[in-house]
């Protein structure tokens, strides 16, 4: 599945294909993406990656949880997918990473406007929430522009790397916002 973001930008739901490009993406920017995203610690080998991709792509398909490579003029920039989806409830939600060198253009804004609408619109939920750690402003900034709702504060929401807990800003958009 394609989900065209812009001319220059499209979500494509990943495949087996996709780990070593991951792999080496996130093997290139540790520092960078081990700041925010405690996988990165542990993803130390190309079979790591793998291993989640397997996982996504082998998930039975009533328990499907989107996961997308973002894809700008067709070269990888990073990972957007729904998460913790809870069918019954009609809600999920968003995560995402970006490459360094793909930052403040805006496509992860796009990418989560264009997921929100095919979350809303394809799987007929009613509630996406985003989490993002206390501190990364990149990352808060995206859910505030797109009208998100702040909820609050989940204290100690997320063990990063070094065994160190962070806080959470919690923002939620509902189909009828």
């Amino acid at each position: 599945m394609v989900l065209k973001v812009a001319s220059d930008i499209e979500l494509i739901q990943l495949t087996l294909l996709d780990a070593t490009t991951i792999f080496e993406a996130v093997d290139s920017q540790r520092d960078y993406l081990g700041k925010w995203l405690p996988f990165v610690a542990f993803t130390k080998e190309i079979k790591d990656t793998e291993n989640f991709v397997n996982a996504v792509v082998n998930t039975p398909k009533d328990e499907i949880e989107y996961t997308f490579t973002i894809k700008v003029k067709n070269e990888f920039a990073g990972l957007i997918a729904l998460k913790d989806t809870d069918r019954l409830n009609k809600k999920t939600e968003i995560g995402y990473w970006l490459s360094e060198k793909f930052q403040k253009q805006g496509i992860v804004t796009k990418s989560v406007k264009k997921l929100c609408g095919f979350a809303f619109n394809n799987l007929n939920l009613n509630r996406i929430q985003i989490k993002c750690a206390v501190g990364n402003k990149s990352s808060i900034n995206i859910p505030k522009r797109l009208g998100f709702t702040f909820e609050g504060i989940e204290r100690s929401g997320e063990l990063l790397t070094g065994n160190v807990f962070t806080d959470l800003e919690v923002y939620s958009k509902l189909k009828n916002d």
